[in-house]
């Protein structure tokens, strides 16, 4: 098993956590609330590099689902980094 990891969130990745978090907190604050907390425990609980599946789109990354987000990781030198969060909904102009 890998040591602990440390995990460091892109730019890109709060920027889009940041985006899912505006767009629910319109419709009701603490839903935005616990669908970020819900985000941010998951990425927290990732112990080792190959805990989640390889994702069939990007293959370099891992992904984690929570509800209609995919969470994209990557593990390089012992740092786990969050690399992109985006909805898996089939039309995604309807969310917004």
């Amino acid at each position: 098993m890998d040591k602990s990891l440390k995990v460091v969130w892109t730019n890109t990745a709060k920027n889009e956590l940041k985006t899912i978090f505006s767009y629910y907190k319109e419709k009701s604050l603490q839903g935005a609330n616990n669908l970020k907390n819900e985000i941010l425990k998951v990425t927290k609980e990732i112990h080792f590099s190959e805990q989640y599946q390889s994702d069939e789109i990007e293959p370099e990354y891992r992904r984690i689902i929570v509800r209609d987000y995919k969470i994209l990781y990557l593990v390089k030198d012992e740092i786990l980094y969050i690399s992109k969060i985006f909805s898996t909904k089939r039309d995604f102009t309807k969310q917004l």
